[in-house]
């Protein structure tokens, strides 16, 4: 009879369907502790988990790098080596052409007092750089530790050890009014969701 009649399978995968079949479970790759950082930064602009630059200190400890909390411990005039992700430019119109950068490592931050000449030599890595890598002399005043530049590199690259889809920031154009860096404007971002965003986020830059 019809009744006793053995299901179609058109009838089977739809009753299927309605009563949620089990599938079997996808097991999704665990995230490097690295690679959580930087999509933490990604969509919320800091982490809780770690700093990108401790990932990076064995590297440059090798390297001869100081931490921000050991600049301190340094004599005055110093020769140092800092490295850190860029917070904020500032170049004041009452500075007269000193440009001022703040970095940020795992320890603190570190003010970076960068002199005209130099700003003419290497516009390019001070405007662009997501993270720096800077040589220079250790001055005290009163509480506040400046490093007074003399070289700087621009790092972004070493930050694609830390996760294989962060693409290289635009350049910043905090002072294209003054002077205009050459090639396009970068398309704006047009939305979507926070992690399409492959980058660590821009820094503050103020003129």
């Amino acid at each position: 009879s019809l009744i006793a009649a053995p299901d179609l399978p058109l009838f089977a995968h739809a009753r299927a369907r309605d009563e949620g079949a089990e599938r079997a479970v996808t097991r999704l790759p665990t995230m490097a502790p690295s690679e959580e950082v930087v999509a933490d930064y990604q969509t919320t602009r800091l982490s809780l988990k770690a700093h990108p630059l401790a990932f990076l200190r064995p590297i440059l400890a090798e390297r001869g790098f100081v931490k921000a909390a050991d600049l301190r411990a340094r004599k005055h005039r110093a020769m140092v080596q800092v490295a850190g992700v860029v917070l904020i430019r500032q170049r004041p119109g009452s500075a007269k052409g000193v440009c001022f950068i703040t970095l940020e490592d795992e320890t603190g931050v570190v003010n970076l007092v960068i002199w005209p000449d130099l700003m003419e030599k290497q516009r390019k890595v001070i405007m662009g750089a997501r993270l720096m890598e800077v040589r220079g002399r250790v001055e005290y005043d009163d509480e506040v530790i400046h490093v007074i530049a003399q070289h700087l590199t621009d790092a972004t690259p070493a930050l694609h050890a830390l996760a294989d889809d962060l693409l290289p920031a635009s350049l910043a154009r905090a002072d294209e009014v003054n002077r205009p860096l050459e090639g396009p404007r970068s398309a704006p971002h047009s939305g979507g969701h926070p992690r399409d965003v492959r980058i660590i986020p821009p820094s503050r830059d103020f003129h």
